[in-house]
């Protein structure tokens, strides 16, 4: 019975996020499936709006695994340098890149399990881009997404992978993806993890964390 009121209880949350953030979608600019995969790849650690600062440059001249591939590793470093990271990144992507090259016909795979084995592509990078790009259910769990499930009360654990399987376990498989658009819009303009916008939340007299 306990789980019946919870997933009444998400269903409401998400409801409500639903209608208060009708068009949202992912933050990432991409075009292809194989942008999105580099573009998520940068965003560790990393702004969606920083990422696309420097994607909007980036693809006009490198847009293909063998693009990825053929560049120098200081090149790319030097392109990417302002997300962070950039020499693991650079790595990252350069490997990526050979993967696809020599297993996949150079395209990027829809099967969440054969994502997750591309190098530098972990659970929710590998969701980000099986749920946009090819629109096959899946949640990626950032930062957000674990704080609001938190604050929610929908789990009691900063683990990623938890966090997943009790949000799939909560909501129907056609509200999975877009899950991850909505508690990262709410959390980026309301639910603001330094100084919270409580008193002007849509979710405030449900929020088990609303403190007047």
């Amino acid at each position: 019975m306990k789980n019946d009121v919870n997933k009444k209880y998400a269903e409401k949350i998400f409801s409500l996020l639903k209608d208060e953030y009708p068009e949202v979608t992912s933050a990432l600019n991409y075009k292809t499936p194989f942008q999105l995969l580099i573009s998520t790849i940068l965003s560790a650690q990393c702004t969606d709006a920083r990422v696309n600062i420097v994607t909007e440059k980036l693809y006009k001249n490198y847009d293909t695994p063998a693009d990825f591939v053929n560049i120098s590793a200081e090149e790319l470093e030097r392109l990417i340098y302002s997300t962070g990271f950039y020499k693991q990144k650079t790595k990252s992507i350069k490997n990526c890149s050979k993967m696809l090259i020599e297993k996949y016909n150079s395209e990027v795979p829809k099967d969440l399990e054969l994502l997750i084995k591309l190098p530098g592509v972990g659970r929710k990078t590998a969701s980000v881009v099986a749920g946009n790009a090819f629109g096959v259910p899946a949640i990626a769990v950032d930062t957000h997404v674990i704080r609001l499930s938190n604050l929610f009360g929908f789990v009691e654990t900063s683990d990623p992978v938890k966090i997943e399987f009790k949000l799939k376990e909560l909501l129907p498989e056609s509200d999975w993806t877009n899950s991850s658009h909505l508690l990262a819009t709410h959390g980026r303009n309301i639910c603001i993890a330094r100084k919270p916008k409580c008193s002007i939340c849509i979710l405030k007299d449900i929020c088990p964390s609303y403190k007047p």
